[in-house]
């Protein structure tokens, strides 16, 4: 638990700290960018980025919550989704303002861009399923329960 609480604060503090820098700067155009992320064409993927990574989290404030394997399920799948969102939020809103308004723009993904994505996530689970299958995962119980079968002669072959 002491590493979920952490994460809760570290992440919500990150962005309470990108809040008062961006106000309390004085540089207009920091300003500009904060507001811009929150009320701006793409608010909808910053306020599931902190909806993910900061309220999500809070449920594991209750044993309830902590001990339940779906509830942690569920948790560790947002937690993940928010994470995407926070690069793309950090990548596509830091890009598609410019500094000329003439070449602002909405991003919207190309057919490349999403082949790139799906294609990512395949070589992932290519390689996670390889890992899998020449690595597999073996209880230390068993190993234990093994060796100390053969130790003392009881193994069968």
């Amino acid at each position: 638990m002491q590493g979920d609480a952490c994460y809760q604060h570290d992440c919500g503090y990150s962005y309470a700290v990108e809040f008062f820098t961006a106000f309390f700067s004085g540089n207009p155009y920091e300003r500009f960018v904060f507001v811009n992320r929150a009320l701006g064409p793409y608010a909808w993927a910053v306020w599931i980025m902190f909806s993910c990574n900061v309220l999500v989290p809070q449920i594991f404030w209750f044993k309830r919550f902590r001990n339940s394997i779906p509830v942690m399920f569920v948790a560790s799948i947002l937690i993940n989704v928010g994470m995407w969102f926070e690069r793309f939020v950090i990548i596509v809103t830091s890009l598609h303002r410019d500094y000329l308004p003439s070449s602002w723009g909405y991003f919207r993904p190309t057919p490349i861009d999403v082949l790139t994505f799906m294609g990512s996530i395949g070589l992932f689970l290519t390689l996670f399923l390889l890992f899998v299958r020449f690595l597999p995962m073996i209880s230390m119980s068993e190993v234990k329960g093994l060796v100390a079968a053969q130790v003392h002669g009881e193994a069968k072959s």
